[in-house]
């Protein structure tokens, strides 16, 4: 609002002048990039809506992510019977495919033209999958996801269809994730973020996520949760980490980093262009992706084009993106939007709107003569007045209420229309106000209108390039994955892993646990030698606390993360065809089964039994021990000498157990897929040094009592504990201890006596008989 005042005596001043707006063609918006990113992040949780379609053995899948407004499709898996479908559902979800108004496509594009651009994105030769898609689309027209408060005419978002496959992938089930904390999730400690949900804690997700980008981390995760046998994939991933690894690369990669901080939400931004809900920040971050992205293509195009990542990178961030940043940094005016909350333009661009800013701007000398005319033929009475200008009501004449206009009847002046009363205040319209109003009409509300309509125009040139912007987000978050990948092999030492798919299982040279030796301040490699035709089953005992169980975890994560493309601890790695990982570690217990400890360790095993194939890594650790301990060594030996009968199509399987007894008993078969290792340790007088080494051999003793020791147990529980070991293992009756006995004699004797001492033998009542049989008789027993 500008105010402008007229007083008798002194010049006419502006009260209330407006700043004035300057150009801000910079990329480096006037807010901090954190404020942009964090107004940015300000989104609804993502959802997923999944339609799956099966029929006579054929799957098709399609679902849509709100995250990013897009559709993921599956093509047909095929089998080899014969297909069936309905023709009429088949031709309703084509229709439905190709009348969907999407942003991607340009309005320029005829019917035959945008039939043949779909075809190129689509199978329509899988029909279940069109109509999976069909389905879906029905389903987020209905339901209306993202968009329930709008228009009816607005449509549900779609900025692009992406095709997945699920072939290639290994199988790990949520124990497995869970117990080789392959995916840990905290509360989070500040009281701040109690509302938001989880943090991420010491996992291997959390030490390899060192990602720029909210996307990239995105990426990552779904790395973890899809790795994959593709070797061609894998080989691809490994390259583009080893030339970061490189030193002379080293400064490459940091710029490259630094660009990919950049690099935000880009699919919120074209989601609320196409809803028309574009915020200023908005403006601010695409402009600072796109320069970014600009950047990353600069530095990919110096980098060697024999690697993919950065050839696709060269090509698939064309001109359009330059066009973009080009199109914003000569229409926006980032300094004016913030400074107002709203979109404005530079100079420069429109006339009519620079003509109006002008006359809006020159508004205070203008009303300051216009406040001089009118207090000239104002009431001497009068003082002062001003002339005001208020957005959507217009020009106003401002008098201060003097002490005699007490009743609303003492408001009316000669000449003027009354409006209304505010601050002491009144205000009027005048013969001249009326005239401003004509001759000036509603500038504040003209320039609004029309800058709005630029935006509109800017950001249909911004969607009609939405299928670059997406490119961008896909090739810079794989970037930024893959850089994170290359940070963590330089911090931790890691090495690239080797894959021979015409062999089985695994061979690790001198491998480490990831998570353990951040946490130990030495730890001890061990290798594991693979299982082709011999030591197929490898059988692992050794005491307690000896390093077994760090040891199976060790083999699975270093074949996980061979298997996502990443580096690995170890010396070596050479992976063979794995295609599942199955593991009985640790007992996912939860009161919402219903179920027992024991029961869900069979559960665990059982998918290992019933799914494992010669390809399978299998990992076993303490198995039996929930319940009576000759069944428990049973069904171990069953499960074993199960996967044994299948001769060289068994498993590659770990097993970690306590049950020396499964040597001793010779209970498993004799032959070369069965190999025994142990972890090696060293009897000093009483103590028992750890080597943390895997041998070949056999434990021969689990050393419980000193493992009872560094529990913090009393000694004479372990003394009688070993003693009671020793008769068991002898086949010797155990009798109970001399001195307990004695002690719990003359503890019987005090009490029997102390009673005898409280009774009254001068009462009438007592009688000695009832106390001999009920009290002195029954501790007799006891005591004698």
């Amino acid at each position: 609002m500008a105010s402008l005042g007229a007083t008798p005596g002194r010049a006419p001043q502006a009260t209330g002048l407006g700043e004035a707006m300057a150009s801000f063609p910079s990329p480096a918006p006037v807010r901090g990039p954190e404020e942009a990113a964090e107004e940015q992040d300000e989104e609804e949780p993502a959802e997923i809506h999944l339609c799956v379609l099966w029929s006579s053995g054929y799957l098709g899948i399609a679902y849509y992510d709100t995250s990013d407004s897009t559709i993921h499709f599956m093509p047909d898996a095929p089998d080899h019977e014969s297909l069936k479908l309905l023709q009429r559902g088949l031709e309703i979800s084509k229709q439905r495919l190709l009348s969907g108004n999407y942003s991607f496509i340009p309005d320029s594009m005829t019917a035959t033209e945008k039939i043949l651009f779909l075809s190129s994105i689509i199978p329509f030769d899988c029909l279940l999958t069109v109509r999976a898609l069909g389905g879906l689309l029905k389903f987020l027209g209905r339901r209306r996801i993202g968009i329930e408060l709008e228009d009816h005419n607005v449509s549900v978002p779609i900025l692009g269809f992406k095709k997945f496959v699920l072939t290639h992938l290994v199988s790990i089930d949520q124990d497995t994730y869970s117990v080789l904390q392959i995916f840990k999730s905290e509360s989070h400690p500040s009281v701040y973020k109690v509302a938001s949900g989880l943090k991420e804690g010491l996992s291997l997700f959390g030490i390899l996520n060192k990602c720029r980008c909210k996307w990239g981390e995105k990426l990552l995760r779904l790395w973890f949760t899809r790795p994959t046998r593709d070797l061609e994939e894998l080989n691809s991933r490994l390259d583009v980490v080893q030339f970061f690894l490189l030193p002379q690369n080293l400064d490459i990669a940091q710029m490259l980093h630094r660009l990919l901080s950049h690099i935000k939400n880009v699919p919120l931004i074209l989601k609320r262009m196409k809803l028309s809900h574009t915020k200023v920040s908005d403006w601010q971050v695409l402009y600072k992706t796109v320069y970014s992205a600009l950047g990353l293509r600069d530095a990919c195009r110096s980098l060697p084009q024999s690697i993919q990542l950065f050839r696709d990178i060269a090509q698939e961030f064309s001109n359009d993106l330059h066009h973009i940043a080009s199109l914003i940094g000569k229409v926006v005016d980032f300094e004016g939007s913030l400074a107002e909350n709203r979109f404005t333009v530079l100079p420069n661009i429109d006339p009519e709107i620079d003509e109006k800013k002008r006359r809006l701007m020159g508004l205070p000398s203008f009303l300051t003569e216009v406040a001089r005319k009118e207090l000239e033929n104002l009431d001497s009475r009068i003082p002062s007045c001003s002339v005001i200008y208020i957005p959507l009501i217009g020009f106003l004449l401002s008098i201060p209420r003097l002490p005699s206009m007490v009743e609303a009847s003492d408001f009316e002046i000669e000449g003027l229309d009354f409006m209304f009363l505010s601050e002491e205040k009144l205000h009027y319209r005048s013969a001249r106000t009326k005239e401003l109003d004509a001759l000036l009409g509603d500038l504040h509300c003209d320039i609004r209108d029309q800058e709005t309509l630029l935006m509109y125009q800017l950001q249909c040139q911004v969607l009609a390039r939405a299928t670059v912007l997406t490119q961008v987000l896909d090739l810079a978050s794989r970037l930024d994955v893959l850089l994170a990948l290359a940070s963590a092999a330089r911090d931790y030492g890691y090495s690239r892993p080797h894959y021979t798919p015409q062999l089985l299982g695994v061979r690790i040279q001198n491998g480490r646990h990831p998570l353990m030796e951040l946490c130990a301040q030495t730890f001890v490699p061990n290798s594991a030698e693979r299982g082709d035709d011999k030591g197929r089953v490898k059988v692992i005992t050794g005491p307690n606390s000896s390093g077994k169980s760090i040891y199976l975890k060790q083999v699975g994560l270093i074949t996980f993360m061979a298997l996502v493309g990443s580096f690995v601890p170890a010396e070596e790695a050479e992976i063979g065809a794995v295609d599942a990982i199955f593991t009985r570690i640790h007992s996912c217990e939860s009161v919402s089964l219903g179920l027992s400890t024991f029961t869900i360790d069979l559960n665990q095993v059982a998918k290992a039994v019933n799914n494992a194939t010669e390809q399978s890594l299998v990992l076993i650790d303490e198995f039996g021990k929930g319940t009576n301990t000759v069944d428990g060594l049973a069904l171990l030996a069953a499960v074993l000498r199960h996967w044994l009968a299948l001769g060289p199509t068994c498993p590659h399987i770990f097993v970690a157990t306590n049950f020396l007894s499964l040597v001793q008993l010779q209970l498993l078969p004799q032959g070369p897929l069965v190999q025994y290792l142990t972890m090696e340790t060293c009897e000093d007088g009483n103590d028992l040094v750890f080597f943390y080494q895997v041998c070949k051999g056999v434990a021969s003793a689990s050393h419980a009592s000193h493992t009872a020791a560094q529990a913090g147990l009393p000694e004479t529980l372990i003394a009688r504990g070993k003693e009671v070991s020793d008769l068991i293992r002898s086949g010797k009756p155990i009798k109970p201890v001399k001195e307990l006995l004695k002690e719990k004699q003359m503890e019987n004797c005090q009490t029997l006596v102390d009673k005898f001492l409280n009774l009254d033998l001068e009462d009438p009542n007592l009688d000695l008989d009832m106390f001999m049989s009920q009290e002195v008789l029954p501790a007799a027993t006891t005591i004698l």
